[in-house]
């Protein structure tokens, strides 16, 4: 391989590992990161209608999650996993609310999002968002988010990003939660990032 293209290989490395704040919290580096590319300003509407903005993700810790209300077992699966691990957290999970945004804005208006959200096994501390289609890809493109329409006719499906988006009070991001972690784990991780380990 010519070294020219070993070189920007490596620089594209460190740049991502960078952004992501993995080479600071390692020891690599000694001063903090710079911002991170991940989060950043939206426009939506909550499960009761009202307007929302990136403001309402400060001030506590929160898991932010890219779904839709008619997702057949991920979206369930995930919120279900995030419920069980916030009641691992024990009096720590009052510092934390869970976000569900959703990549579907034609069906999910707030309507549906509050009557998917009020099952009897997803979390209590969490806050539904929707929108237009344009307030909905802004906030995926915020978070780097990936969704596409699979299908046509009303039972057209959604792919998306299945990973969680953990963010510290201030709003900044802190790190990703992979997809299908057992609820220990994803108690753990969040333990871990509110205590700065």
């Amino acid at each position: 391989m010519p070294r020219h293209r070993l070189f920007a290989i490596l620089a594209g490395l460190v740049a991502v590992l960078v952004a992501g704040g993995l080479i600071y919290k390692t020891g690599v580096l000694d001063k903090a990161p710079p911002p991170s590319l991940v989060g950043g300003p939206f426009q939506l509407v909550d499960q009761n209608g009202q307007p929302t903005t990136e403001a309402t993700l400060k001030g506590q810790w929160n898991a932010v999650f890219f779904g839709f209300t008619y997702c057949p077992d991920v979206c369930p699966g995930t919120l279900q996993a995030l419920a069980a691990a916030s009641d691992q957290l024990g009096p720590k999970a009052k510092d934390l609310k869970i976000v569900f945004i959703s990549v579907d804005p034609g069906r999910d208006n707030p309507e549906q999002l509050k009557t998917f959200l009020s099952g009897p096994t997803l979390p209590k501390n969490i806050l539904g968002l929707t929108g237009t289609p344009q307030q909905v890809a802004a906030a995926a493109k915020a978070y780097r988010a990936y969704y596409k329409q699979v299908g046509d006719g009303p039972d057209y499906s959604v792919d998306h990003s299945t990973a969680i988006y953990l963010m510290d009070p201030k709003g900044r991001f802190s790190k990703v939660i992979a997809y299908n972690l057992p609820p220990e784990e994803i108690a753990r991780q969040i333990k871990d990032a509110m205590e700065g380990r």
